[in-house]
């Protein structure tokens, strides 16, 4: 009995048991700290990719390298690595084009415009803080290359700031020619884009910075790949106006006067059929141009419509080359489906050639709607416009109409080349807007900026 219980067998295999135990242990803690490190390096090169993108986003837009520091540390800090803790804050250095040297460029062309970021922070360790200090500091890097300060001249605004501003639908189509669209609105639906209609610009800019391309664009809808969508712009289009033609002496609408059914007749300034109001102005209290067999004739000049319509009824044939169109007092304008309508602002490129006669300070305008506030009093003129067209209308010219809602429709064999201001848009029935900047409406920043290494 004394014999066994002296025995050292066994002892081995006790001691190795705990030998084991305790290294499996130790394993294990290494494996969690260094897991923990791995995946706040993970987090620390997220934030550094962030801070390096706005940074030199910020750079591309005013090359001001305050303003980029502090797009850095914002764009960290949203990433988790905050620089105003008072404990182990994050740091965040930037090192613009100007200020430093490309590295590890290799046999790559040097852009000649980036930024680097350096995110760094102190992280806690568990178990190996049992060996050595606990804190460990993590540094890592990225460099972005900054947009280079490129922007698309806008040629179609849409002032609306909330709801749906821009509605296309029904295979509608929207080509900007070396420019873009800006939409004020900053709802969540601002903008819609389905059936098969598409927009192909330079650019689309919103305000809103949560439209959901997924709700908002389907059902065959697209926006153009070479289309560079900017969502939560902070500069709104609001482009300034011409000032507005008087309204003073306005004749009756010709229709009025003339007999319908296979009449030709001339209207506008210096026409019999209106009082020219000095110039090459004249003011009608609305004009029809009948569809009833009649070709009407406008003369080149500037049409103030004072309270009543604008009206180009189906079947319509006839317009004018020099002409723009001023709607006030509540006038407004609608152009019928199958209104074969040729219509061309001054200094446009007409239908069979040549340009249209100008018309001074409304020169590239073919319908001015009232803005308003000049003279204060005056509140403008909303009233919605609708543009449908027939199977060879023609318009060349830009729409202004700040305050109205602009529809464009059944345009699958007319021409609409017009630069746009208006609250909204909504395009149906195959209608179809091509676009180029002719007209001041501004510009929208692209830059853009994305991270190389």
């Amino acid at each position: 009995m004394v014999r066994i219980l002296r025995s050292e067998s066994g002892q081995a295999t006790v001691f190795m048991t705990l030998f084991m135990g305790l290294a499996m242990v130790g394993f294990m803690a290494i494996a969690v700290d260094i897991g923990y490190l791995f995946h706040e390096k993970r987090m620390a090169q997220a934030a550094a990719d962030a801070a390096a993108v706005a940074a030199a986003e910020e750079e591309s837009y005013a090359g001001d390298s305050g303003n980029a520091q502090a797009a850095a540390n914002a764009a960290a800090k949203q990433n988790g690595f905050d620089t105003t803790l008072a404990t182990n804050p994050a740091v965040v250095t930037i090192t613009t084009s100007s200020s430093g040297t490309y590295s590890n460029s290799g046999s790559a062309t040097v852009p000649s415009s980036w930024v680097q970021a350096v995110v760094s922070r102190p992280i806690p360790t568990f178990f190996l803080a049992a060996f050595q200090h606990g804190m460990r500091t993590l540094t890592v890097s990225a460099t972005a290359t900054a947009g280079g300060g490129q922007s698309s001249p806008t040629c179609v605004c849409l002032e609306g700031a909330t709801g749906q501003t821009l509605n296309m639908s029904n295979n509608a189509q929207f080509t900007g020619n070396s420019c873009g669209m800006t939409v004020d609105s900053s709802s969540s639906n601002a903008v819609g884009i389905v059936g098969s209609a598409s927009v192909c610009a330079q650019s689309l800019g919103t305000v809103s910075s949560n439209w959901d391309n997924s709700n908002n664009i389907n059902n065959n809808g697209s926006i153009c790949s070479a289309t560079k969508v900017v969502q939560g712009i902070t500069t709104a289009c609001a482009p300034a106006m011409p000032a507005v033609p008087v309204d003073a002496s306005c004749s009756a609408d010709p229709i009025t006067l003339v007999s319908g059914g296979g009449t030709r007749y001339t209207a506008g300034p210096n026409s019999t059929y209106g009082t020219t109001q000095g110039g090459n102005t004249v003011c009608y209290t609305g004009l029809t141009v009948n569809g009833n067999g009649d070709t009407v004739t406008l003369n080149p000049g500037i049409y103030v419509i004072s309270g009543g319509s604008l009206h180009f009824e189906s079947g319509t044939n006839g317009g004018g080359n020099g002409v723009v169109f001023y709607l006030t007092n509540g006038a407004n304008l609608v152009i019928d489906n199958g209104a074969n309508v040729n219509l061309v602002a001054g200094g446009n490129a007409e239908a069979g050639g040549g340009t249209a006669p100008t018309t001074g300070i409304y020169n590239n305008i073919l319908i001015y709607q009232d803005p308003g506030g000049s003279p204060s009093t005056d509140s403008g003129d909303n009233q919605a416009i609708s543009i449908q067209g027939g199977a060879s209308a023609y318009f060349n010219g830009a729409i202004f109409a700040p305050l109205a809602a602009l529809t464009l429709g059944n345009g699958s064999g007319s021409m609409v080349d017009a630069d746009i201001v208006a609250q909204s848009m909504t395009m149906n029935g195959g209608g179809t807007l091509t676009s180029t900047a002719n007209s001041n409406l501004g510009t929208l920043n692209i830059s853009v900026a994305k991270v190389t290494q």
